[in-house]
């Protein structure tokens, strides 16, 4: 399934799918940049902004065929999010990487980067996160409350006591904070204004708790 759209991805933060857990690319992200894994991202990898995700294409996907070929044309129908593929680009690979190019940037309008090695693409992300934090900082910074809200986020136990709010993971716990700030506006929030943040759903389990 396709579910880019549907992920709110928490200030300063990455979600990536939960298959990339363990792997290098992660492994080196975790030390720069906050990163959260999900199951379900669908065809994205990460998602860098509530516009913007990553999909990667390793040099083992190009080697093994057309299969990474039908999942960008999938998310391109499927999506109206601004896809970034980063492609492994090594002596191996080289060889797809004009055909690959020309399916990204000429046929499906996204944007192509190629790198290296999983390294390499923990260092791109890490600098795309931080364009997008600059940007939206712009936007807090204009707004008072956002910053006094913000003090909250680094008390472990209020984010832990969030979490046990039934349908409420890591990711919608961070949004619940950043919106309410504290657990006391949590709790007298109203139905419209928790679907704001979390949706129909979880905001009805949240307000019934």
């Amino acid at each position: 399934p396709v579910t880019a759209g549907s992920i709110a991805v928490p200030y300063g933060h990455v979600i990536g799918n939960e298959k990339w857990r363990g792997s290098e690319i992660a492994q080196k992200l975790q030390g720069k940049i906050r990163l959260i894994f999900e199951d379900g991202l669908g065809l994205v990898d990460f998602h860098l902004s509530n516009r913007t995700c990553v999909l990667y294409i390793s040099e083992a996907d190009l080697v093994a065929g057309d299969e990474f070929k039908r999942r960008l044309v999938r998310f391109r129908n499927a999506s109206s999010l601004g896809g970034i593929v980063i492609v492994e680009r090594t002596q191996i690979s080289d060889q797809y990487f004009l055909a690959v190019q020309k399916l990204v940037v000429l046929e499906l309008g996204m944007v192509l980067l190629p790198v290296a090695n999983q390294g390499e693409a923990s260092q791109l992300i890490t600098q795309l996160v931080s364009v997008y934090v600059r940007e939206q900082s712009k936007d807090h910074n204009s707004n008072p409350f956002l910053r006094k809200q913000s003090s909250h986020l680094a008390e472990p136990s209020v984010f832990r006591t969030v979490q046990q709010i039934p349908g409420v993971g890591k990711t919608k716990a961070l949004l619940l904070l950043q919106q309410f700030g504290s657990i006391h506006r949590l709790c007298n929030a109203s139905l419209t204004e928790l679907e704001l943040v979390v949706g129909q759903t979880v905001a009805q389990q949240i307000y019934n708790f």
